[in-house]
């Protein structure tokens, strides 16, 4: 390799190194990419990342006559490298579209022919048919070294075919983010086949993983972006069921008659109802997942109040040994409210509420249960619309799920279940 060519394989080297580094450092941190996508593109990255070091090296010792021996080992990292390369838009693809990937006739086809490469580079070992490298440690293609290609251009032309075939479920700009990366491969091989040109190679690939890359993150941050107004619409939405003005009205002339019949308790019920509206505005304002512990003490001061007013009639326990966890802001809260609205009535007994907390395994949970009259999870009133909006964040933020049932015995069971995070 002349001068010049030296110094535009370590530029482009460089600037390679650069790119997949940028690269994992996006796949990590942004937060528009679910778990699966960045582990993906941290994968991916990686991969080409180890592949421009592998052809650092080769670059460096390829003059070097005693490195014979290692110039081989790093001919085929580069190869088990890129044929690697070759298999990850088939994983992308589906997962995108909902596939199995163990019980993909297309997915098992694809490792069956890497499996072919393989075997030919085990055989590349002990032939000088495919390729062979000098004591001098030169690199010289065999007759038979097309065949070494020929499974990963068959694994690239199954890839584009899968892609045109499921089109209709992916998105525009998964759509175009893996057309783009499959056909710069296609070329790659292509040219790679005609002459020897690895670096311009990865470096085209790389390009163009990087032009998927931003397709791909476009789309999820558009996906992103309206995940994050539904959560402030369903904000706004149990903003409006919470500060419900006949609530204030009964708090506030509550409070009056307190102050000539009980000073003291006045004074208590106008602290609870003061820590009532701050944890409420505080959890207005929240786009983040809290601690459980914030939102039962806004469950408690809520009850407070409320239990100043109906002393005779509502009564609550509370079980809670579990509580380090996170939920959405106004996620117990609003439930607890639900079973208070719907089970106080003149006409009925008092009204029994308990909060429970659990750890399984997977997930933690809560629940709310009453003996109030319970209600119909079809009923088109305020409780079902409110139980809706937690419902909805609770699938936005964190992937939860709540769950009403009849309670035996009478009343209603609520169970809210957050997913454990993985570390």
């Amino acid at each position: 390799m002349t001068e010049w060519g030296d110094i535009v394989v370590y530029t482009l080297g460089g600037a390679l190194l650069m790119m997949m580094a940028a690269g994992i450092a996006l796949s990590a941190l942004l937060p528009a990419l679910d778990r699966w996508s960045k582990r993906y593109f941290i994968t991916l990255f990686s991969l080409l990342l180890l592949y421009v070091i592998a052809m650092f090296a080769d670059a460096i010792i390829y003059k070097d006559p005693k490195m014979a021996a290692v110039e081989n080992v790093i001919y085929i990292t580069e190869y088990l490298f890129f044929s690697v390369l070759t298999l990850m838009p088939i994983l992308l693809l589906l997962h995108r579209c909902s596939e199995s990937i163990k019980n993909s006739v297309l997915f098992r086809t694809v490792v069956a022919l890497w499996i072919i490469f393989l075997l030919i580079m085990v055989f590349a070992q002990f032939t000088d048919f495919i390729y062979y490298t000098e004591e001098n440690n030169r690199y010289y293609r065999g007759p038979g070294y097309v065949l070494l290609l020929i499974p990963l251009i068959v694994i690239i032309i199954l890839n584009i075919a899968a892609v045109f075939r499921r089109h209709k479920k992916l998105s525009k700009k998964y759509f175009i983010g893996l057309l783009v990366y499959l056909f710069t491969m296609t070329v790659a091989v292509v040219m790679h086949m005609l002459i020897a040109v690895d670096m311009m190679v990865v470096f085209g690939i790389a390009l163009c993983a990087l032009t998927m890359f931003g397709f791909i993150i476009s789309d999820n941050m558009e996906q992103y972006m309206r995940q994050q107004r539904e959560i402030a619409h369903q904000r706004s939405s149990v903003m409006v069921l919470q500060m419900r003005p006949h609530f204030i009205y009964n708090t506030m002339m509550g409070i009056y008659y307190l102050c000539d019949q009980d000073p003291a308790k006045a004074k208590q019920v106008t602290l609870d109802f003061t820590s009532y509206l701050r944890k409420n505005f505080t959890a207005i304002a929240s786009e983040e997942m809290i601690p459980f512990n914030d939102e039962l003490e806004h469950t408690r001061a809520y009850l407070a109040v409320e239990q100043a007013q109906f002393e005779d009639s509502l009564f609550v326990s509370f079980d809670t040994p579990h509580t380090m966890f996170r939920v959405p802001p106004l996620t117990l809260q609003p439930i607890v409210e639900n079973a208070v609205k719907h089970g106080m009535n003149e006409s009925c007994d008092p009204i029994h509420i308990s909060v429970v907390t659990r750890q399984t395994d997977l997930s933690s949970e809560i629940i709310v249960n009453d003996d109030g009259p319970g209600f119909k999870p079809t009923d088109d009133d305020e409780p079902h619309i409110a139980l809706n909006n937690i419902r909805q964040r609770l699938e936005l933020m964190c992937g939860g799920t709540l769950e009403v049932a009849p309670r035996e015995g009478g009343g209603t069971s609520v169970k809210v279940t957050i997913p454990i995070p993985d570390k």
